[in-house]
């Protein structure tokens, strides 16, 4: 295979900037470039972690991916497509690509729809299931993250933060995506919750084929995940490379900074 066609998503010179504004005729006089220069790719069946504190323009550079943020110069290609160009139906179809795992899974998730209902409606609108399929599609994505379909029916305050955190995930499944974009999604979890939450998405990773771009301030959460890790400060990408080389010869003291709070105990990708 080509290296072109290893690589699932590829950016180039990535600014996503937000005016300042000052005075009665609210002139832009500076701006806040909360992404600034990224380069960075993410192969096909890769993890790439995503590692700066709050600030640094990690939520950002997801956002601009998901078409949520419009940036002010570069390039975005997925499958060698240049998806800030896309509009209607090309647009739809990317949206199927690519998803989200937010932070918050209680906020993510509507409390007036039913399981049945969050997990179901972008499949109907996309044409992935019939109103008589939905439920056999749902009890399928439950249990690909360990849930039963007796749960099908109750909304989401019935369920603790891990297990809705897990009805986010299967949402997020749904579409049959390529990338998963996981931003903070452990990091509202308790210890124990959390690594449950990392082994399924290892195991989802493997079961299906997924790249994963995963987002976090934790370097800690990482360092068992990806495959490799660019670290992100002041918008831009101040150090990237295989996992191991940036957890164990950090290059760069912003790096060096980060891992002095954690102890790296290293575990192969599965």
């Amino acid at each position: 295979m080509a290296e072109s066609e290893k690589t699932l998503l590829k950016i180039r010179g990535l600014k996503t900037w937000y005016p300042i504004k000052k005075g009665v005729l609210a002139r832009t006089v500076d701006h806040v470039r909360a992404v600034d220069g990224v380069d960075m790719e993410v192969r096909k069946g890769e993890t790439l972690g995503i590692v700066g504190e709050s600030g640094s323009g990690k939520s950002t550079l997801a956002r601009t991916i998901l078409r949520l943020e419009k940036p002010r110069a570069g390039s975005i290609e997925v499958n060698g497509k240049n998806i800030l160009s896309l509009k209607g139906k090309a647009l739809r179809d990317y949206r199927r690509t690519v998803q989200v795992v937010f932070q918050d899974p209680q906020a993510s998730l509507n409390p007036r729809h039913t399981v049945l209902e969050l997990l179901t409606e972008a499949m109907l609108v996309h044409g992935l299931t019939t109103r008589e399929g939905r439920r056999a599609a749902a009890t399928e994505l439950l249990d690909d993250v360990g849930m039963s379909a007796d749960m099908l029916d109750r909304y989401p305050h019935a369920f603790s933060g891990g297990q809705r955190q897990r009805i986010c995930i299967a949402r997020a499944l749904s579409l049959k995506p390529q990338l998963l974009i996981c931003d903070e999604a452990v990091s509202a979890l308790d210890l124990s919750v959390r690594a449950q939450a990392l082994n399924l998405l290892q195991d989802l990773k493997a079961k299906h084929g997924l790249s994963y771009l995963f987002i976090t301030h934790d370097i800690g959460v990482v360092q068992h995940l990806a495959d490799r890790i660019a670290v992100m400060r002041d918008g831009r990408i101040v150090e990237h490379g295989d996992a191991d080389d940036v957890l164990q010869n950090p290059a760069h003291p912003y790096t060096r900074l980060l891992l002095q709070a954690v102890p790296v105990i290293r575990t192969s990708p599965q």
